[in-house]
């Protein structure tokens, strides 16, 4: 059996609470864990073969081994005279190892750097094929000049062979999130969880990825509440991304598919009857949106109605499905939403079509009536309207549909 060795090279106290937590997981996904120190000041990490007791890590954190100096000498052995191959690994790469191998150990101070990684690689895909989220947020930044916040980031998913919500929640419970509310869209055929950040993070000073970490909303398509052809059409490919399951964070990290490129004949015939399924059959675990904290910008637009005036006065559209604003029935969440972008996608047998994208959303959360008498300046996010809306939800939803797009299935 391979053995992993993690190494402290110092007595710095982050470091050697690492190698701590590590040594108390006793192994990680199945390989033993061997705990020990040297003087010289390097580290290494044995493994054999590397590639196979470390899978997660090269999947899940590629950028990890950029710089890594390995040799691949099967002669080496470990301590335990078992063969291996040897990791420099500087304090980073080793923190890296703790965060992707076993996140449950993690303790909290070292969970958010790996985070926030995680989330800015999202991110920077989502804006390079989203330029109506790229031109909105130019117009926040330019008229408000404050910070600029995300309220909450969302994706979509297939209910079925493992490829739901719990595919992509299991990595933000291991980066300390709480699952929180269920919400069900009957007539979409569609359930949803939100999950909330540890709670010391939501008054993080910062923008972006880097301010107050963001609640996740995961949804999933009851597939089988679809047509028998719609579950055959979905069946093929999420049972090729079974496997590939426990990586549906690093698809959206890297921006690609766990099953084969679809066949055209297969979007159309799901678009038919699902368009949340046909966006997903293209767009896998893609960020399907991210949401502006509008009540924590600083000008005027802090105030959602404002905002969406100054959007579509820049020649931003917004979703219409409802109305522009959409309010839940306490007033206490307010929520505006673009149309999505299209994006041209070149199917299995090299059909290139338009399909679409993702959108960008914008949400005001008011403070609840019990904390009206707290000064301005001291409210925080836990003084005002938490969680999501159904009605206000199943409108947002109609961002990448053909009525609001205008693409059709050809």
């Amino acid at each position: 059996m391979a053995m992993v060795s993690i190494v402290s090279a110092n007595s710095h106290p982050e470091q050697m609470a690492m190698s701590s937590h590590l040594a108390a997981a006793h192994s990680i996904h199945g390989t033993p864990i061997l705990l020990s120190q040297r003087n010289d000041g390097s580290s290494r990490a044995l493994s054999s073969p590397l590639r196979s007791s470390l899978p997660s890590l090269w999947s899940q954190a590629p950028d990890f081994t950029h710089g890594l100096c390995v040799s691949h000498s099967l002669s080496q052995r470990s301590a335990l005279g078992r063969p291996g191959v040897e990791l420099q690994l500087s304090f980073r790469q080793r923190r890296t190892v703790a965060a992707v191998l076993a996140p449950e150990a993690v303790s909290e101070q070292m969970e958010a750097p790996f985070l926030r990684n995680v989330l800015a690689a999202m991110v920077k895909h989502y804006l390079k094929k989203n330029l109506t989220a790229v031109a909105a947020l130019d117009v926040i930044r330019e008229h408000d000049g404050g910070p600029l916040c995300y309220d909450h980031f969302a994706f979509r998913t297939f209910g079925v062979d493992g490829c739901g919500i719990n595919c992509l929640a299991r990595f933000f419970l291991n980066m300390g999130y709480k699952a929180r509310d269920e919400l069900r869209f009957p007539a979409k055929k569609l359930r949803a969880l939100w999950f909330s950040p540890p709670e010391h993070l939501l008054e993080s000073e910062g923008e972006g990825v880097e301010g107050p970490l963001p609640r996740i909303f995961i949804s999933e398509l009851l597939v089988d509440e679809l047509s028998k052809e719609a579950q055959a059409v979905i069946g093929k490919y999420t049972q090729q991304g079974t496997r590939q399951t426990i990586y549906a964070v690093t698809s959206s990290v890297l921006d690609c598919l766990t099953w084969q490129t679809p066949q055209l004949s297969d979007y159309q015939c799901l678009a038919r009857e699902s368009e949340y399924a046909a966006w997903t059959l293209v767009n896998g675990y893609a960020l399907n949106h991210l949401t502006v904290s509008v009540h924590r910008l600083q000008s005027d637009i802090q105030k959602i109605g404002i905002l969406n005036q100054l959007l579509q006065n820049n020649g931003i559209k917004l979703n219409s499905e409802g109305g522009i604003l959409k309010v839940s029935p306490d007033g206490g969440l307010q929520q505006s939403s673009t149309v999505a972008d299209s994006m041209p996608f070149t199917f299995m047998s090299g059909e290139v079509k338009t399909v679409p994208a993702s959108y960008i959303e914008f949400a005001e959360r008011l403070v609840l009536p019990q904390y009206y008498s707290v000064p301005a300046k001291k409210i925080q996010e836990s003084h005002r309207r938490d969680g999501f809306e159904v009605g206000n939800a199943d409108k947002i939803f109609e961002s990448t549909s053909s009525d609001q797009t205008g693409v059709q299935v050809e």
